[in-house]
């Protein structure tokens, strides 16, 4: 972990992950934040909920170690249909598979969010979005994954990019399924705002 200089302010935050997305969203948020990926072992079997819940906790107890008295935030994101869970596709083939799946169907996003407060309080939560996806036409498929959206993506795709033509209706915290809930992070621990 890097020192503050003199005069620096000190981090709100360390977040424990290498999601641009959810770095680009404390940055817009103003919250003073430092990234740092949590390389652990992630669980892949169970319901949604459960897996999101338990890889954000190990994500911030593993950056925890060595960001002693630092608030630490651990964040994953699974996306399940009917109780299939469809994680980061290893290659373009996987990712059309997993796109193809979920076409014209309703899909759930669930984000766990863990934070490890430096006053020694462990507070978490669970996201959930319902995601519904339009029938995808063949160009439109052939379109995303040229896009490259899949790789490193929680089934596939980003919302916030060329895929979100795949999408038919969000019900739910659209940031969420970007990677990052704000609503409930600010739920769990309002003072994160503070300056």
């Amino acid at each position: 972990m890097t020192s503050q200089g003199a005069g620096e302010r000190p981090f709100r935050i360390v977040l424990a992950s290498r999601s641009p997305q959810r770095s680009a969203i404390l940055t817009r948020l103003g919250i003073n934040f430092q990234a740092l990926p949590a390389d652990v072992q992630e669980r892949e079997e169970g319901p949604g909920a459960e897996i999101a819940l338990e890889n954000a906790l190990r994500k911030a107890r593993a950056v925890a170690q060595g960001a002693i008295g630092e608030n630490v935030l651990g964040i994953d994101t699974v996306v399940e249909l009917e109780g299939t869970i469809y994680g980061k596709p290893a290659d373009e083939a996987q990712a059309r598979e997993t796109l193809l799946s979920l076409s014209g169907r309703t899909h759930t996003v669930h984000s766990g969010v863990a934070l490890l407060l430096a006053a020694g309080q462990t507070r978490t939560a669970v996201a959930s979005t319902d995601v519904s996806f339009r029938e995808i036409e063949p160009a439109l498929l052939e379109r995303v994954l040229a896009s490259g959206e899949w790789r490193g993506r929680s089934g596939g795709y980003a919302i916030q990019g060329v895929s979100a033509a795949l999408v038919r209706e969000v019900r739910g915290e659209y940031e969420n399924v970007v990677g990052l809930p704000i609503a409930t992070l600010i739920d769990l621990w309002p003072q994160i705002l503070e300056r």
